[in-house]
């Protein structure tokens, strides 16, 4: 295990930066990395050439040699430049906050779009930060007389890099269009997404809703999209699927690598928006999913807010929270959100009336599996059946009937 030395430069105080090294913490523990020190310089803005001070930065080396650090990492995304001469600084490999949620996704990711996404998301991350090879090559390239190999070297990784990423694009951009196939091949079924902070309980809520399961208690738990069946009141099918966690400030390459994965929350019928409201900061973890949404533009989409994680809440604290609350662990409230789900989509929904012959069994069939029946009569044509169903069966019901 890594034993981390962490490094804080900006002007969050108090509460406000408890939470910020909080979450920082976190992501290490998911990484696989123990935090065995920290340094935290408060400034308006980090110093623009090593990210900490000279005076902070030589306080961190002296703290990451008491304390056997193995690894430095910096709280917020570094330049390349900074990058490199803090790491001077402390004498210890470093990594930003942006390389440290990379590789967490790297051991998250199982499918081989996954993999492929986060593959793009660090050969973006680390294209500028590519240096010369150590030994002879690293002397050349810096004047008359040294120019040649160790700048070629360097380039010929950027072909190689800029090649491999053109690659994996045209893969991912493969894949999203075999989406949009089988997103038509799905029909009209409604499409709802969950989205919502890491570890808000999204994976746990699916599987609540579709009893397919259970989910598991840590961060970014679900990279590949995952899609199940679930039916609501009204006999109305809903394709649910949960989707990649947030966090804040969730680095650019990741949203761009990943936007074919989202892609299915701007195509989705409903958000329904999974806040975990057992965490003391559960409004700050909401606004940063919502500004999420908005960069991948997926923020007009009708949407739900769900209150999660209200077992562990005192009940006057449930009462203020102010849409829907559930407890995806323990299944309270989940019969209420299936109702509010059911009214959000009614809009997909129109009454029919169908005279079905007695000889039209399936179709028949075909209507009481895709819609709520109001009433039922029969007579000697047939049986007379008035209906609540989505439009786009009522259609092709209709179709079908008129063909004979």
């Amino acid at each position: 295990m890594e034993r981390a030395l962490l490094v804080y430069a900006g002007p969050l105080r108090g509460e406000d930066l408890d939470f910020y090294l909080g979450e920082l913490r976190a992501l290490l523990h998911a990484a696989g990395a123990e935090v065995v020190g920290e340094v935290v310089q408060t400034t308006k803005d980090p110093d623009p050439r090593t990210y900490l001070g000279s005076g902070k930065a030589v306080e961190a080396r002296q703290d990451g040699e008491e304390f056997a650090a193995t690894l430095a990492v910096a709280a917020h995304p570094l330049t390349a430049s900074q990058q490199r001469q803090l790491e001077e600084e402390l004498r210890l490999p470093l990594v930003d906050r942006t390389a440290l949620i990379l590789d967490i996704f790297a051991q998250r990711a199982q499918s081989s779009e996954g993999k492929l996404q986060v593959e793009l998301a660090q050969l973006a991350y680390w294209l500028p930060r590519l240096r010369r090879t150590a030994g002879s090559l690293s002397r050349l390239g810096g004047g008359i007389g040294t120019r040649g190999p160790g700048e070629s070297k360097i380039e010929t990784d950027r072909r190689l890099i800029r090649a491999r990423m053109a690659e994996i694009r045209g893969r991912l951009a493969r894949v999203e269009r075999q989406r949009a196939i089988s997103r038509a091949q799905r029909g009209d079924v409604a499409r709802m997404a969950l989205v919502g902070y890491t570890n808000a309980g999204k994976s746990t809520l699916l599987y609540a809703l579709t009893a397919s399961g259970g989910g598991e208690d840590r961060l970014f738990a679900t990279l590949d999209p995952t899609t199940r069946r679930m039916e609501i009141p009204g006999r109305q099918d809903v394709l649910v699927t949960d989707t990649v966690g947030f966090v804040q400030d969730l680095p650019t390459e990741l949203v761009a690598a990943f936007r074919a994965t989202l892609e299915e929350t701007r195509q989705a019928d409903l958000l329904l928006h999974v806040v975990d409201a057992s965490h003391p900061r559960w409004l700050d973890q909401e606004r940063a999913v919502q500004e999420t949404l908005a960069e991948i533009g997926a923020d007009s989409q009708p949407s739900l807010i769900v209150y999660n994680k209200i077992d562990r809440l005192p009940a006057t604290a449930r009462l203020e929270l102010p849409g829907v609350a559930i407890s995806a662990a323990t299944g309270e409230g989940i019969d209420q959100l299936r109702g509010a789900i059911a009214q959000l989509l009614a809009a997909r929904r129109v009454r029919r009336s169908f005279q079905v012959p007695h000889a039209r069994g399936d179709l028949l069939a075909l209507i009481q599996a895709h819609g709520a029946i109001l009433s039922q009569e029969s007579d000697a044509e047939g049986t007379t059946l008035v209906v609540e169903i989505e439009r786009a069966w009522a259609g092709r019901i209709a179709a079908l009937l008129a063909r004979g």
